[in-house]
């Protein structure tokens, strides 16, 4: 694979309306952005993805845009994006976008003329048909909404303030392209592409993802706005396989740079109620879908490697112990996670292992998926309980990940002077950056190391190229595998669990690279009767003879 400057970056994810507040509404906002670039050129990232912060009713927290080409005031102005993009190269980190092609607004000025008439030009920018069908919508109920303007119903995958773009039209093609190019002139890294699998969807044929059109649109996209530019492109794919993954990032192939894979994201989820109703997590499945990730691309195509993101809930809650051994398991996740191949993607607040939130009040949540699933599941199915979709929501709805940035114990753990547009998480008076910052210890400076290995001379190429190889795949608490580019070897061990494991291990070690628990014990030789406390998570160079 010919190498490209983002196989070895490290990109960090943030959520804008939660960051940092500097105007005091209790909102996030480029200038808060702008203010924390220190920390961030700190903790060593080379990219930020920010989550869309363009002209937005906020029906879906900024996934609904009603202006591509305008920032929402909430957020700041046009001025303040173009600081934030300049200021951030002085720090040596690029402004990833977040687009959302797949829909807009319903107070898009395309929809708001669409609606007007049945002959308006730009009607077909979206799906109308006289009779609906059977697709249901991603955030529950119908995919479809009566229109009483014009008597017809329109499609929206999501909700149904989202209407769908229909890419059907070479129109709507064009005007994507032209924005997307008009954002590349404005400085930034690269995009991140929301829920890009559907847009080559035939509505008709009951087909919303991974449609015939799809990739051909993909392709036509790169060589209008991405070609021979040194820009970054991952795609959310939510049912991608290694198979669809390479059609995506395989470079011979001119779409995108990478896409999210979600398959291990939803390994604990109930068969009929998803997320709301979460499975015991099984380590074994986990190593064989990050397992089978690993090894299917031989430089036809590139992994994006990630554990958080603003749609799932923390980590550290969800397959660590937020309790004894919050910050050691938040370690050894980070660890297996970094030490893998592909592109590492951080979520705010990860670098400080900030856990779910637990509001008792069902009105104390803002996400419109716990609000429609709630309808739909407790009030009208009736299939689960109102204590048992709590617990769904404690466990995975995605404000957990939303709550505020925990900078410092003062009110509202400095991230507004104002109320904040959600609650926070009580525990920030413990669990917060400044504290971490304090703690040479600490999980941010775990994460530190983790990005200047990945950056080493020494290591560098055998972290990012290495083969991957999985050991011990039936093991029911130990993560182990191995590394290899040319001679070098790096094998990471890891104990996903509260007890002490003794794992053997044919293998000779040279030296500790990284160790969670920042012992200087005396160095085994061999690992053929190795003790591993709870979670805890080495990183060994072993012996090339």
């Amino acid at each position: 694979m010919e190498k490209q400057w983002w196989h070895s970056a490290v990109v960090y994810q943030i959520y804008p309306r939660s960051f940092c507040d500097s105007s005091g509404d209790g909102n996030g906002d480029l200038r808060g952005i702008n203010s924390k670039l220190p920390y961030l050129e700190k903790l060593g990232i080379d990219l930020i993805w920010l989550s869309p912060v363009y002209l937005s009713p906020m029906k879906d927290n900024g996934y609904d845009i009603a202006d591509y080409q305008a920032i929402d005031p909430r957020f700041g102005s046009m001025a303040d994006m173009q600081t934030l993009i300049h200021t951030a190269k002085q720090h040596n980190i690029g402004i990833m976008m977040d687009l959302v092609l797949n829909h807009t607004s319903d107070q898009h000025q395309w929809f708001q003329q669409a609606k007007q008439s049945r002959d308006n030009p730009y009607r077909d920018y979206y799906i109308w048909r006289d009779q609906p069908n059977q697709i249901r919508s991603i955030f529950s109920g119908p995919a479809w909404q009566f229109d009483n303007t014009t008597k017809q119903y329109y499609f929206h995958l999501f909700a149904d303030a989202q209407p769908d773009l229909n890419w059907e039209n070479p129109k709507v093609a064009t005007e994507i392209q032209q924005m997307i190019s008009w954002w590349v002139e404005q400085g930034v890294a690269g995009f991140r592409l929301d829920v890009i699998d559907l847009i080559g969807k035939q509505i008709d044929q009951g087909i919303t993802e991974n449609g015939p059109r799809l990739h051909p649109l993909l392709q036509q996209m790169h060589q209008a706005c991405f070609a021979n530019k040194p820009l970054v492109t991952v795609g959310e794919t939510w049912g991608a396989t290694p198979e669809i993954a390479k059609l995506y990032s395989n470079p011979q192939r001119q779409e995108l740079s990478m896409v999210f894979q979600f398959e291990h994201a939803s390994i604990d989820w109930h068969p009929i109620h998803g997320k709301w109703q979460v499975q015991p997590f099984d380590l074994i499945e986990l190593k064989a879908v990050m397992s089978k990730w690993q090894t299917c691309f031989d430089g036809d195509g590139w992994n994006a490697l990630f554990w958080n993101n603003h749609d799932l809930p923390r980590i550290v809650s969800r397959w660590g112990n937020d309790g004894q051994y919050r910050e050691r398991s938040a370690k050894l996740l980070a660890t297996l996670l970094h030490g893998m191949q592909g592109t590492p993607y951080i979520y705010q607040g990860e670098e400080i292992a900030m856990t779910n939130v637990r509001f008792e009040d069902l009105d104390d949540y803002d996400d419109i998926e716990i609000k429609n699933s709630y309808q739909e599941k407790v009030l009208e199915q009736q299939s689960l309980s109102h204590q048992q979709f709590m617990q769904g929501v404690y466990t995975s709805a995605r404000d957990n990940a939303r709550t505020p940035m925990q900078w410092d114990n003062s009110v509202n753990a400095g991230f507004t002077h104002g109320k904040p547009w959600l609650a926070l998480n009580p525990n920030y008076s413990d669990i917060n950056v400044a504290n971490a910052l304090d703690r040479a210890d600490s999980v941010f400076y775990h994460y530190q190391q983790l990005i200047a290995l990945r950056k080493s001379a020494e290591y560098s190429d055998t972290l990012i190229y290495g083969d991957f190889a999985l050991l011990l795949a039936e093991h029911p608490q130990v993560f182990a595998y191995v590394r290899q580019h040319q001679q070098q070897r790096l094998l990471v061990m890891a104990n996903v669990s509260e007890q002490e494991q003794q794992v053997g291990l044919n293998l000779s070690v040279e030296k500790v690279v990284l160790n969670n628990l920042q012992q200087n014990d005396e160095l085994v030789s061999d690992l053929e009767a190795l003790r591993l406390a709870p979670y805890q998570a080495i990183v060994y160079a072993l012996s090339t003879s």
